[in-house]
């Protein structure tokens, strides 16, 4: 027994065998100032702002150098925490002793265990496992198949080598342990990789997320039995099946008592106001309540918090209020500091070699069991190529946060040695290091929608179906989405299409969720919430263009940042023609910018980039004159297409094209030409797709033309200006060729996604009342649409047989589509999304 006594640090360390005990002053908790000659370091509160701020200021630091690897961020924070450790500086005593003593090991640990107590609950919150598990049925056999081979596999393999490799008793328990952890497949674990990723809202990261929840029940159940009879052999004075008897009656209570109480409360919360602080401070005292609970039956503490959190409604008001209270603290603050405690108890130079390559070889082999047990069912059962199938086996190979916590528990309860424990935290770090590059490397999942045909206005065959896909943020987007579908004439020989995609923000929520809103008996929903109005506002304008039009509606409710992976889809999945988004920018009735909304703006730029067809920014200004609507009152609609050449102008005059046919609407093409380019290819060949329009409609009265000719930025900026006040809408092309037209114009871009003429439309500056379509027409893996072999769309029913071929059009080579375009229209009800009654959700 060794005893050092250190009075100026108020300590005395004893270690006796292989236990250290540390007795410190209850008096320094707090230190006196430096003023006062003290070491505040002394002192535990102190010491613990000084281990947080390091931890975190290291861990942010290694995670900017190694984000340009591709690396996770899990790679990071337990790194910042090892570099402090024994593995690292904290190998030099004095560092140890100074920064990081053994006094105050005690009270990190316990501030990181509150952070991970309300991650958990967090993380319990926002998971939806009933709906999210009906939208993906076949993840059923994935999720047994990759818990069970990845559960008997490796320890068999951790037998075989118990059996036949010396090694000492606690090592080879500690492997069969470490083998049979590989069969977690975690949900939280799985979400904050696809999160980062960014591949939440795809179809191979809604299966990942649905094969992850069985596998968690599966672990829960078999963690839960281990528990229970390690804790039997240690005390037999119970029966063995008390243990496992208290958790189920715990998880019955939190259903059956607490869930009922908390759906009471929530029906009585006033409708859209913030729920009440004292409320929240409840709930969070409810998560200490079962945090206790799960400790005092024996189970890990996270497990009461986890399956109260389940309980709760994801989503508003009470989902959400929660989550936005945890999330910023407990999540950037406290549970990067658990993985850093974590790697700052890691120590490499207690691994042997002999460790080493058997506990690799069993991490190996478990990696590989779990990647082809999810690839066979996932290319047979699921359907998935091959490339994809690899992918989705990588991310079910994801390590994270509930192994780093499960390895501390097993540690705690010796069942874990420190060599054990190190192996473990450094195959976490050494997995999500590699998986995270792979799956970059392997899966785009946006190069889906660069090996598609034309899908444009333009090119689209005569008379066939319009199909366009409108999205909506609020309510106050319907008047002008409404008379847009108006005027894009629906009639029985080509009819409107309308898929109305409702964007909500993701908040309170894990996963993502797409809704459709099915109407087979057409019935309207209630106008209780903000969806039910927008979607009866759709369906009046479908049962005024009965036999014209059908409207299919869904709800995307996902964040921002990755919800242009539901638009994208949808459009390629319902053959959408154009993608209506509305504008960043918000108009106050006086005519002023009202708001500004960024990531809006960003899921602009993104659907423009990644978009299976046109895409139009909606500038909506019909609050300004109060959206009169054109079905109600059949006044005169002014359209107005401002030609400068290209591709993007030749899909808005496409598009204005059809309007004009509407009898409400009257058409006014401005072409501006360049003095002196009469003989340059592209005049021509903007003259002959303009000549189109021109032939097909002549006769028509509301098609007009006319020509400018300008030398400079300044004269268009002065003949826009003009006619200001002549429409209610205007069309333009987004992209431009370079031309002396636009010298000036460009200097003062607010919005590079409008081009140059749409961001001056879009200007404060720009003093008008008419709302403005910034069109982009589709791009096949980048570059502009060839518009030499293929010319300009015609829509006049009036002047061209039916039968007729058009030079714009395109032939069907799939089947499946041009059986589509020929069946009489009805609802389609084949859809990838979720099918569930919204009205009570939203």
């Amino acid at each position: 027994m060794g005893i050092r006594d250190t009075r100026k640090l108020a300590e005395t360390i004893m270690v006796i065998g292989n236990r250290t005990i540390v007795c410190q002053d209850k008096g320094s908790m707090w230190s006196l100032s430096l003023w006062h000659s003290s070491n505040p370091l002394q002192a535990a509160i102190p010491l613990l702002l000084v281990q947080v701020s390091l931890i975190s200021t290291v861990s942010k630091l290694i995670e900017f150098c190694l984000k340009p690897l591709g690396q996770s961020t899990i790679v990071s924070q337990i790194l910042g925490g090892m570099v402090f450790g024994p593995s690292m500086l904290g190998h030099q005593k004095t560092i140890a002793s100074t920064l990081f003593p053994l006094r105050g090991t005690l009270v990190i640990e316990t501030f990181a265990t509150f952070g991970i107590i309300f991650f958990i609950f967090s993380v319990g919150v926002k998971m939806e496992p009933v709906t999210l598990l009906r939208s993906q049925p076949q993840a059923l056999v994935l999720g047994l198949s990759v818990f069970f081979f990845t559960l008997i596999l490796p320890v068999a393999l951790a037998t075989i080598l118990r059996n036949n490799v010396p090694m000492q008793t606690s090592f080879a328990d500690s492997i069969t342990l470490i083998a049979g952890m590989q069969s977690f497949t975690s949900l939280p674990v799985v979400a904050c990789l696809l999160n980062e990723l960014k591949l939440i809202n795809t179809e191979i990261g809604r299966l990942a997320l649905c094969a992850s929840i069985y596998c968690d029940i599966l672990g829960i159940l078999v963690s839960a039995v281990v528990l229970s009879i390690t804790q039997t052999k240690s005390n037999n004075s119970y029966p063995s099946y008390l243990p496992l008897l208290s958790v189920i009656v715990l998880t019955l209570v939190i259903i059956f008592i607490v869930r009922p109480l908390i759906l009471r409360f929530i029906h009585q919360l006033p409708i859209e106001k913030p729920i009440n602080e004292a409320y929240i401070v409840n709930f969070f005292v409810l998560v200490l309540v079962a945090t206790f609970v799960s400790e005092f039956i024996g189970q890990h503490f996270v497990f009461g918090p986890l399956v109260l959190g389940m309980i709760v409604p994801d989503g508003p008001p009470l989902g959400t209020s929660l989550t936005m209270k945890i999330d910023t603290f407990v999540s950037g603050l406290l549970y990067p500091t658990y993985l850093a405690v974590s790697g700052l108890n890691t120590n490499v130079f207690l691994i042997k070699f002999e460790s080493v390559w058997i506990v690799g070889s069993i991490i190996v082999f478990s990696f590989f069991v779990k990647l082809g047990s999810a690839m066979v069912p996932a290319t047979f059962f699921c359907n998935l190529p091959a490339r994809e199938a690899l992918t989705l086996g990588l991310i079910l190979n994801a390590r994270g946060i509930i192994d780093i916590m499960t390895f501390n528990v097993l540690k705690q309860g010796k069942m874990l040695g420190d060599e054990e424990f190190s192996l473990a935290v450094i195959s976490v770090i050494f997995i999500s290091a590699t998986i995270m590059p792979l799956i970059k490397l392997l899966y785009n999942p946006w190069h889906q929608y660069h090996k598609i045909r034309q899908n444009t206005i333009q090119h689209a065959k005569y008379n066939s179906d319009f199909r366009i896909l409108v999205c909506i943020h609020h309510h106050d987007n319907i008047p002008t989405i409404i008379n847009l579908l108006e005027v894009s004439h629906a009639s029985e020989e080509s009819h409107v299409i309308t898929i109305a995609l409702v964007l909500v923000e993701l908040a309170g929520r894990t996963t993502p969720l797409l809704v459709s809103h099915r109407a087979q008996t057409r019935t309207f929903e209630s106008t209780s919430s903000t969806t039910g109005q927008i979607v009866n506002a759709l369906r009046r304008y479908e049962q005024y263009n009965q036999g014209c039009a059908m409207v299919e509606s869904f709800t995307s409710i996902s964040s921002y940042a990755t919800m242009h992976g539901d638009i994208c889809r949808l459009a390629l999945d319902k053959r959408a023609n154009i993608v209506i988004m509305p504008f960043h920018k918000q108009w106050a009735i006086d005519g002023s910018v009202g708001s500004i909304h960024r990531p809006i703006q960003n899921l602009n730029i993104n659907v423009l980039n990644k978009a299976p067809c046109t895409v139009g920014i909606l500038i909506d200004r019909g609050i300004v004159t109060g959206s009169t609507s054109v079905i109600a009152s059949k006044r005169v609609f002014n359209v107005g297409v401002l030609f400068f050449g290209g591709a993007d102008d030749a899909e808005a005059l496409a598009y204005a094209a059809r309007m004009v046919n509407h009898e409400c609407v009257r058409l006014l093409v401005t072409r501006y030409i360049l003095f002196g380019s009469e003989n340059s290819r592209e005049r021509k060949r903007d003259t002959e797709t303009i000549d189109e329009y021109l032939k097909a409609n002549a006769g028509n009265e509301r098609f007009k033309y006319e020509e400018q000719v300008l030398r400079d930025g300044v004269g268009v900026a002065q003949s826009i200006k003009a006619m200001s006040d002549c429409y209610d809408l205007m069309l333009v092309g987004k992209y431009h060729p370079e031309s002396p037209l636009f010298t000036g114009l460009d200097e003062w871009s607010e919005c590079l996604e409008l081009g140059i003429i749409g961001d001056l439309l879009a200007s404060s500056d720009f003093e008008s009342k008419a709302s403005v379509i910034v069109v982009q027409q589709q791009r096949l893996g980048g570059p502009l649409i060839n518009r030499t072999s293929q010319q300009a769309a015609v829509n006049d029913r009036s002047e061209r047989p039916a039968k007729k071929s058009q030079v714009h059009d395109v032939s069907f080579e799939d089947n499946s589509v041009k059986a589509a375009h020929q069946k009489p229209m009805h609802h389609s009800d084949d859809s990838w999304s979720i099918a569930i009654n919204a009205k009570n959700r939203l």
